[in-house]
């Protein structure tokens, strides 16, 4: 799933959940959950799934968790649990109602390999709802968050004995297009997107497989 390999995310599993809520100032599940308005209800997969920050929030659903890392995973109270890449899911096709993903897709090895796996499991009619870190829209926002991002994500980093895996994650955050290129022309359906946080760095966006 992720072109940095697992290991990378292994190796801090246990802070990884409190580094994030530093870096999103508090804000890391304000954004999950408004994605998750857009999340059909059913049998829904959470792809790279982490330690289950999401899990407390998906209500009634069935949730599935994925993610190629066992540290991460073996921190997840999901009932169910595949250790699992993103572009090669151990799942049946058009089996689930929704796929939820939020801060991963920038660590993919590959982004339409994954789409591919996503909208195979998905039923027709059926949605993916992504969250992930980007760059603001206009240079001078660019220009004002890659100087910020450039000193205050490693020095996060370094507080928590990662420095090198958080100095990645500023890197990751010009690896990819904006949401609405990234998604276009795809297997999905883009249906729409939005922006949260500071200068909109986060990103939201829900995808439909066709009827």
């Amino acid at each position: 799933m992720t072109g940095k390999g697992p290991d990378v995310f292994s190796d801090i599993a246990d802070r990884y959940d409190r580094v994030n809520r530093i870096l999103s100032l508090g804000r890391d599940r304000a954004w999950r959950q408004r994605a998750l308005e857009f999340l059909p209800q059913g049998r829904v997969l959470d792809l790279g799934a982490g330690t289950g920050a999401v899990n407390v929030d998906m209500g009634e659903r069935t949730l599935i968790a994925a993610d190629p890392s066992l540290p991460m995973l073996s921190r997840n109270d999901s009932p169910a649990r595949l250790a699992a890449f993103g572009e090669r899911l151990p799942l049946a096709d058009s089996v689930l109602d929704g796929v939820f993903s939020a801060f991963v897709f920038r660590n993919l090895t590959s982004v339409p390999e994954t789409l591919a796996e996503i909208h195979r499991v998905l039923r027709p009619g059926a949605s993916a709802v992504i969250v992930d870190l980007t760059r603001p829209i206009g240079k001078m926002k660019q220009g004002l968050h890659r100087m910020g991002s450039a000193v205050f994500v490693p020095l996060v980093g370094r507080l928590a004995g990662a420095p090198s895996e958080y100095r990645y994650l500023n890197v990751s955050l010009d690896k990819l297009p904006s949401p609405e290129l990234l998604f276009a022309g795809g297997p999905l359906a883009l249906d729409h997107t939005w922006r949260m946080g500071p200068l909109g760095f986060v990103y939201g966006a829900v995808l439909k497989r066709g009827r």
